[in-house]
């Protein structure tokens, strides 16, 4: 049964995906609604009756008062907080805060990246000095023998233990800085995707001249230790790697990884680009022919890029959008529009027969309009033409549309082994500064329609422009498969490298692509968690408005047991995760790569979604000079603007930095330990331990951080005494109340001591790496930190924890408490720690039922108590939470989903409110995912020809690889069956794919300190009673359990997806795909050049198997398929 309706307010400015929502919803429990609010009315309008004297407000508000007052006794002994609040009160004296100029810190966090990358591409410039100076001094040698080191067959070895050829040893040796990998940092060596044979001469040849750059390799890494992988991607396919490593194939034993796919090989060959795509879909299509072309199409989308438009257009005796809402115009080559043209595209069916020409006319006037508007990539426009022939006059289009300037390139791919129209396909791309190609096996796709990129590439070599190229972020998990890399986003540096070649330099030949890649997280390290405060963060995004690094961004999910890139985890909008930006100001001026700063009100969820901050962050933000990024960094209004400075000597410091708990946060960059190979074993307090001794001169560190390090030290140090000193006194057989005592200051120091022995501590990933949201991280301050400081001053926030184990299973066992220690100098208050304590959820309980057997006088007796059978008593948090209960199972439960009569009634008194939340990054069960499942029951003659159809793939798949299509190395076999299965497998929907959400988060409101009423359930009423427990987020519930309230509905903490009202579906979705978002061109494009040679526009492809064998295949294939159908 759904939940009550949802009212709140909601800025008309909003998203049309949400409001259209809302109402869909609205209208969907009208019913429900008339029959609360009615309720609700009829409630509020009782007066007070005999119910009321169950549960007298004084008595209750007695219990509060005793429970509060018991609980902050407890917690501030054991936490030691009034002794650390004194301490910071002792140092007052010497103490300054200072503001923080979030301009000046955003400008400096640029120029520091700026810095770092500006390293990065000197390296990636001196490899593409290298490559061209050795292209230039090799002669192309046919039969050059030469043994490389093929990462694939390096260290292997045969039958008789010798190394198999190109498989020589190879020392590799696990290296810290490049994720524990086994590499080898004096080498590179070569990769080669299953499809290019190992020693083909061109291969061989350029394999040979890039041993050039094995030393330029080492002298970059030693001159920046920071750099990690550096590689050259060949043009011809290989793909030379440093350090060397080993390449392991997958399940299949096919290396799939080809570099000329990847988005920096890609990017850096070419300049932005407009693409419409032209499938022929007549009935001379049908078959494997019609499979060769799906892939095609399926190929030359993974080339395309955020900096690149394209549209797909399907004709026969008319002609057709495949998707019909983008008539008439390009989209951005995003990762949603990519897979939604392939989706499509597998759906193609043929009829009919073929006319070409009002298809290129169609094609050749969304080009014009599209430059004539200042629309699309304002670069390089090109058709790809993809048939099996074309028979009628073409020429009067090219003529009216494209000659003499001729602007746009057409590229044809003639499918299927017919040779009778090759030389008109051939004469279409010739006259257009095109590239002709015959595919005519699966196989034969990738290497063909990797020729569009080379010729895209003509202007820009005979120019010798080498433009530097930044790619998105993106997680390369495919790069080593089988290895235990851990899945993090970089972003890739990328430049060309051309042939110098004087006799070559009309035709503009592209040698291949230099990169190297950049940890995103190793880049934010730039932008240090202490100078951000509690709240602050600091986040990227690119000329596209997509997320490059984000503390709110999410690119993960799990699927089971694993944790899986999510499909659109590199094309997250900077829209979607600062949801609150609905004007969309911030946006706009970081993608035009202004300078400035605003203001806004934003809600931040905590605690997985369960909770929320509400914040005024300001918001302040700059470019990154010669990289299309740009730097945000945001500071909470209030105390997240200034920072706590202290003094203390370095003597005293050290002597209360050496206690064996005392931990410095992990991730934080106190001193730099990664690039000295002696000091990446030190953690960042043993490093910091050795810069201040002078033990290590060479060590780098940040002074300012260290000196708030050593005053927090000095400042917290007694709190180790005085923690110690209480854990003596308690006895074995005195009562258990606490495990654990902690406190975090700004500089994220962490202390934390142990009352209890530490195989009887409760949760024992508390505090640990394990448990992130426990610990200072790059990203974010610990949870207990973050939710004390937005509590009134002295008072503590409770929080329940699950016990170890799956979050499914565990039970709530413990209880964190924790408090924020400010200080005030000259009016300005900051944060300058949280101390808290964890204590068993018993004691919690144990203390609670004690104290509601209190009455008034001492010894008086008590005429009510919560364990009476007609009271129903709860201790529930300021999000709802239930923390006590008589019902065990009801612990840790949303009181909602318990009594939801109780919760729709403090939300209508305004006790709680309901405030909604946006999830743009969620992950949902597509819809319909089983609407076929039943259908074979309907059908065995249905299941019996699937069954056929199956067997009949299989058999062409099998006479395919003995065949050996398409080429002259068994190699491609392997390759065959990979793509084959890739095009022909049904497209299994996966268990989850991404969606937009909304979901309620409930929140007490301060104001309201008390509140009772009565609630008409029908035949009975139920009274209720709600009081805040003094110094705490805590709330006593008391209500009467023998009314049956059910008739209310539960009010649940779900998730639900936003989704468009059906009457407006269509058009509304229409209008959201095809609105474009601002973005920022790339600053270069290189269209055209007047000395290219357009007469190097293809030929046709080689064959290998017998005329019969094909037609067999063919026919039997396409028989078999139509007749399945």
């Amino acid at each position: 049964m759904p939940g009550p309706p949802m009212f709140h307010l909601y800025s008309s400015s909003t998203h049309s995906r949400i409001s259209y929502s809302q109402w869909f919803m609205a209208w969907a429990s009208l019913w429900k609604t008339l029959v609360i609010l009615c309720l609700l009315l009829s409630s509020t309008s009782l007066s007070p009756t005999r119910g009321q004297a169950k549960i007298p407000l004084e008595t209750v508000k007695l219990w509060a008062d005793t429970f509060g007052r018991d609980l902050y006794d407890t917690v501030t002994k054991y936490s030691g907080s009034l002794l650390l609040q004194k301490k910071y009160k002792d140092v007052e004296p010497s103490l300054r805060i200072q503001e923080v100029d979030g301009l000046e810190l955003v400008r400096k966090f640029s120029e520091d990246m700026e810095t770092m990358l500006r390293r990065k591409v000197e390296a990636v410039k001196n490899l593409v000095e290298a490559a061209e100076e050795a292209d230039l001094n090799h002669e192309f040698n046919k039969s050059l023998v030469f043994d490389y080191y093929n990462s694939v067959l390096i260290n292997e070895r045969d039958a008789n233990g010798n190394y198999v050829e190109l498989g020589a040893e190879f020392v590799l040796e696990s290296n810290a800085h490049f994720s524990n990998l086994m590499v080898n940092t004096s080498l590179s060596n070569v990769q080669l995707p299953t499809n290019v044979y190992n020693k083909d001469p061109d291969i061989l040849n350029g394999v040979y001249m890039s041993e050039a750059l094995n030393p330029v390799f080492v002298e970059n890494f030693q001159r920046d230790p920071t750099l990690t992988w550096q590689y050259f991607g060949s043009s011809t396919g290989f793909f030379r790697i440093y350090p060397g490593i080993k390449w392991t194939p997958d399940e299949n034993g096919v290396i799939a990884f080809d570099c000329r796919n990847r988005g920096w090989y890609i990017q850096a060959a070419t300049s932005p680009k407009d693409i419409v795509i032209l499938i022929d879909t007549s009935g001379s299509m049908k078959g494997l022919r019609m499979t060769i072309a799906k892939h095609t199409i399926s190929t030359i989308l993974d080339t395309l890029g955020e900096n690149d438009f394209v549209n797909i257009i399907a004709y026969n005796d008319y002609i057709h959008y495949i998707e019909p809402c983008f008539k008439g115009i390009l989209v951005q080559a995003d990762r949603d529009n990519r897979e939604h043209f392939k989706q499509l595209v597998d759906e193609l069916m043929v009829k009919g027969v073929g006319v070409v020409d009002q298809a290129l006319r169609e094609a050749f006037q969304i080009l014009n309009q599209f430059q004539e508007a200042r629309q699309g990539s304002l670069c390089n426009q090109a058709i790809m033409l993809i048939t099996d022939g074309a028979v009628e006059d073409y020429e009067p289009v090219f003529e009216k549309y494209n000659w003499p300037d001729r602007k746009v390139r057409v590229f044809t791919y003639l499918i299927g082994r017919e040779v009778t129209f090759a030389d008109r396909m051939k004469w279409i791309a010739c006259n257009n500064k095109g590239y002709y190609t015959q595919i005519s096996t699966l196989a034969d796709a990738q290497e063909n329609v990797m020729e569009y990129l080379h010729v895209l590439s003509r202007p820009m070599v005979i120019n010798h422009d080498h433009d530097i190229t930044w790619t998105e972020a993106y997680m390369d998990s495919k790069l080593f498969t089988s290895q235990a890399q851990s899945l993090m986003l970089l972003t890739t540096v990328a430049m060309p490298v051309f042939s110098k070649k004087n006799e070559t330099r009309s035709h503009g030949i592209l040698l291949g692509v230099v990169g190297s890649d950049v940890a995103l997280r190793e880049l934010m390290k730039l932008a240090p968690r202490y100078k951000l405060g509690v709240h602050g963060y600091a986040f990227l995004n690119t000329n596209n408005g997509y997320i490059l690094s984000h503390p709110d961004l999410r690119p993960l999910y799990r699927e089971g047991k694993k944790l899986k890139p999510k499909p659109n985890y590199n094309s997250v909008d900077l829209s979607e995760v600062e949801w609150e930006d609905r004007a969309e100001i911030l946006r706009t001026a970081m993608i035009k790569g202004e300078t400035g700063s605003l203001s806004m009100d934003v809600k931040v969820p905590l605690d997985k979604g369960k909770r929320v901050l509400f914040l005024t962050n300001d918001y302040f933000f700059t470019d990154i000079s010669d990289t299309p990024f740009s730097l945000g960094v945001v500071l909470s209004q209030g105390h997240g603007e200034y920072i706590l400075l202290g003094n203390t000597s370095v003597e005293e410091g050290l002597h209360d930095l050496l206690h064996p708990d005392l931990t410095l946060a992990n991730d934080w960059i106190y001193c730099i330990t990664d690039i000295d190979p002696d000091h990446r074993k030190l953690s960042q307090l043993e490093a910091m331990l050795r810069f201040l001794t002078g033990e290590d001169p060479d060590l780098e560190c940040d002074e300012e951080l260290v000196r708030e390090v050593l005053f927090d030290a000095v400042v917290t140090a007694p709190m180790e005494a005085y923690w110690t000193a209480l854990a003596l006194n308690i006895s074995e057989e005195s009562e258990r109340v606490a495990d654990v005592a902690f406190l975090g200051t700004r500089a994220g120091l962490l202390r934390s001591t142990l009352f209890v022995g530490s195989e009887k501590v409760s949760d024992k990933k508390f505090l640990t790496a394990e448990d992130e949201a426990s610990v200072f991280t790059m990203d974010h301050f610990p949870l207990w930190y973050r939710q004390a400081a937005e509590q009134p001053a002295g008072s503590f926030v409770f929080n329940l924890r699950l016990a170890e184990g799956p979050e499914s299973l565990g039970e709530p066992v413990v209880v964190t408490a924790s408090t924020a220690v400010a200080v005030t100098v000259d009016k300005k208050t900051a944060i300058a720690a949280a101390v808290g304590i964890q204590m068993r959820l018993e004691f919690l309980q144990r203390m609670f039922w004690a104290a509601t057997q209190q009455c008034g006088a001492v010894g008086e007796p008590c005429p009510r108590s919560c364990q009476d059978s007609d009271l129903d008593c709860f201790v529930i948090d300021n999000n709802g939470f239930i923390l006590i209960s008589e019902r065990s199972q009801e612990i840790g439960r949303f009181l909602g989903e318990v009594d939801g009569a109780l919760m729709t009634q403090l939300l209508s008194t305004g006790v709680f409110s309901q405030v909604t939340m946006y999830d743009y990054q969620a992950m949902c069960k597509p819809p319909n995912q089983h609407h076929s499942a039943a259908r074979p029951l309907a059908s065995p003659i249905s299941a019996l020809l699937t069954a056929i159809r199956w067997l009949a793939n299989e058999l062409l798949l099998f006479l395919l690889e003995w065949s050996t299509w398409g080429s002259q190395h068994a190699d491609t076999g392997a390759e065959a069956k990979a793509v084959f299965h890739h095009s022909h497998k049904h497209k299994k929907q996966d268990t989850l794919q991404p969606c937009d959400t909304e979901y309620p988060v409930f929140v007490h409101q301060r104001a309201i300190q008390e509140a009772n009423g009565i609630l008409e359930c029908g035949a009975c009423q139920k009274i209720f009673v709600i009081q805040q427990i003094p110094n705490s987020n805590l709330l006593l519930l008391v209500t009467d359990p023998t009314c049956d309230c059910s008739i209310f509905p539960l009010v649940l903490q779900e998730a639900t997806e936003v989704k468009l009202n059906p009457a407006h579906n269509a058009s509304v979705k229409c209008d959201r795909m095809r609105s474009q978002k601002l973005r920022r061109r790339p600053d270069s494009c290189h269209a055209f050049h007047p000395e290219e040679n357009a007469q190097d526009c293809g030929g046709t492809s080689d064959t290998s198997a017998s005329l019969p064998l094909l037609l067999l295949l063919l026919g039997t294939w396409a028989l078999l398929t139509q007749l399945l159908r």
